[in-house]
């Protein structure tokens, strides 16, 4: 084999038999591949795959039952080379046997089952119908339930009235996904629809055999599911479990009891309508008496609520003439009364009008005094604001004059110079002493006796011109 990619020039004594490809395969995909020199063949599953030289695609060949049920909703195989794959649903359960190990392996749904070489389904094929009848349903997918089966089962009476059951039973598998013992236990009873109700028909019949026809049928439902359930029955925890594959079936549902001969069938129907007349006659009877009786009680009713509409009657009208000489003698005092209290109002509203007219003054005093003290107190900060504003602006004003001062003598100290100022400075008392050593003095001073010495302005006034 030469892989590509490349380009290959075959020589003259060099013959191409076959050109491969790649086989691309999805994870849920797989492909059966036969080795030529060995003769074993595998599954190869999940991610692409080239043939090796001695590889070929190997073609499994499946049961037409098995063919079948995979093609039900799907296409049929074309490749059969293709692993088979199979969608176990949800809730169901699927056995695939290796024929060359002997073993069985069970898997639970929803999941993806994929055939190794040597596995086959194990086909379940179930009772149906009502009656049931067997191999009705073929399918490669065991359900687990909950869920329900009918069947019609045919009883004798003791007394030898023969009866048509219609049965339903709610079932179950109470199996463990994790235990692979359970799952291999499902498959152990093949037809477990039909055998659960053969079982449970032989049951019904023996105990429908040891009653009469009258006590079974007041108590069909009664005698049926103690039958199934044994002592369990009508206590809320009845469950028949078949240990061989673990099915339990949690309900038993009488559906309809009917006669098999006609003769019963008219028998019954006529005891039937003769009970219903009894019943009817009975109810009537009844109805009439309890009729009756209402009657009585409600003439009787009525009787007393006139007597007692007649007594009240009587309390309203003497309340009637109370009432009316009550009003005449108010009638007669109510004027002199209404004239004095309209005296005393009159009285009590001019005092109250005098009082409120004072209290009206008052506030009227206390509104102007307030109005005059709010006058002056406003008059008097207006004028101290205006009085400060006044001091502010003197305060600006001298400040400014200070800063003219100070700018105006910087100014002429820059101009005049540092050096000039030290030698006037330096002229004055340099001349006075040239003055006192002309005059071969040391020093002298000229006083009144009443004015203080000035010592600083001495010499100065001696050397001052006209002096």
């Amino acid at each position: 084999m030469i892989s590509g990619p490349r380009k290959y020039v075959p020589p003259v004594q060099v013959e191409i038999v076959e050109q491969r490809t790649r086989i691309a395969l999805d994870e849920t995909e797989g492909i059966y591949v036969r080795d030529k020199a060995t003769g074993k063949v595998r599954a190869f599953k999940g991610q692409s795959l080239m043939l090796k030289p001695n590889e070929v695609p190997w073609e499994k060949i499946l049961l037409p039952e098995v063919e079948e049920l995979l093609a039900q909703g799907n296409r049929p195989r074309a490749d059969k080379s293709r692993v088979v794959t199979y969608a176990v649903p949800h809730n169901s359960v699927v056995q695939v046997y290796d024929f060359k190990r002997k073993v069985s392996r069970v898997r639970h749904g929803p999941d993806l089952v994929m055939l190794e070489p040597d596995e086959q389904f194990s086909i379940v094929s179930l009772s149906g119908g009502d009656p049931k009848r067997p191999n009705f349903y073929t399918s490669l997918a065991m359900p687990l339930g909950p869920d329900f089966m009918n069947d019609t089962v045919i009883v004798e009476t003791s007394d030898h009235a023969r009866l048509k059951l219609s049965l339903s039973y709610n079932w179950r598998f109470e199996v463990d996904p994790e235990n692979e013992e359970h799952g291999n236990m499902i498959f152990s009873v093949r037809d477990f629809v039909g055998d659960t109700c053969k079982a449970i028909a032989s049951r019904v019949r023996g105990a429908v055999a040891a009653r009469t026809f009258d006590d079974f049928h007041k108590n069909s439902a009664d005698v049926i599911r103690a039958s199934v359930f044994g002592p369990d029955a009508n206590t809320g925890n009845e469950r028949l479990l078949f240990s061989a594959n673990r099915l339990a079936v949690t309900n038993v549902d009488i559906q309809s009891v009917e006669p098999v001969e006609q003769r019963t069938r008219d028998a019954l129907q006529k005891s039937v309508q003769l009970a219903i007349e009894i019943a009817t006659a009975s109810q009537e009877a009844l109805a009439s008496h309890d009729a009756m009786c209402e009657e009585q009680i409600a003439k009787g009713k009525l009787e007393r609520q006139r007597i007692q509409d007649e007594a009240q009657a009587e309390e309203q009208r003497k309340s009637f003439v109370e009432l009316k000489a009550r009003s005449s003698a108010l009638e007669t005092t109510g004027q002199a009364k209404g004239e004095a209290v309209a005296r005393s109002e009159a009285a009590l509203i001019k005092g109250r009008a005098a009082v409120r007219q004072a209290k009206l003054k008052a506030e009227a005093l206390r509104i102007r005094s307030e109005a005059r003290l709010s006058q002056l107190t406003l008059r008097q900060k207006q004028e101290r604001a205006h009085q400060e504003a006044l001091d502010l602006l003197e305060l600006d004003k001298q400040e400014k004059q200070a800063n003219i001062e100070a700018t105006k003598f910087k100014q002429i100290v820059d101009a005049i110079g540092a050096d000039t100022i030290e030698a006037i400075a330096r002229a004055g008392p340099e001349m006075q002493a040239r003055l006192l050593e002309g005059l071969g003095l040391q020093g002298f001073l000229v006083t009144d006796g009443t004015s203080p010495i000035n010592l600083f302005n001495t010499a100065s006034g001696l050397v001052q011109p006209g002096k």
